[in-house]
């Protein structure tokens, strides 16, 4: 998943939408596909080009799960001066969902955000896949 910028991104905020706004499609598709990411690669384009690599502290393949090491991804990076052109973010060492443990949780607030999720991936299959997204998303570059 891949989003770039028409100028040279320097709000931190705009950043992290275009990056949550890769993690949701990302999720999405490993959820449809039945694969689960053991890290994730977030490649940045500006005047150079370079990525940072991070594993996961599991194989997952929902929102939550892959947006919180995304956004530290992009934390560890340090680009509160940077000029960013482009932003790509990869799953990496796929593994087939049904060989992720899942485990029994008594959080009330990740379950209820599960389920949400479920919901969001059927009105995205019935209506397109732009037809839910977090609202962080709508910030755009242009």
């Amino acid at each position: 998943m891949s989003r770039t910028f028409a100028r040279h991104a320097l709000d931190g905020g705009a950043v992290r939408a275009a990056l949550l706004d890769l993690v949701v499609p990302l999720a999405l598709q490993l959820r449809g596909r039945g694969q689960a990411a053991r890290g994730l690669t977030l490649r940045f384009a500006g005047g150079t080009t370079w990525e940072k690599t991070r594993r996961l502290p599991e194989a997952s393949a929902h929102d939550d799960d892959l947006r919180t090491p995304a956004y530290r991804l992009i934390d560890a990076a340090g680009l509160q001066r940077g000029r960013l052109t482009g932003i790509t973010l990869k799953g990496e060492d796929l593994v087939a969902a049904g060989q992720v443990a899942e485990q029994i949780s008594f959080d009330r607030v990740r379950e209820a955000r599960l389920v949400a999720e479920e919901v969001s991936d059927r009105i995205r299959a019935k209506f397109g896949p732009g037809a839910i997204r977090p609202a962080t998303t709508l910030l755009r570059v242009s």
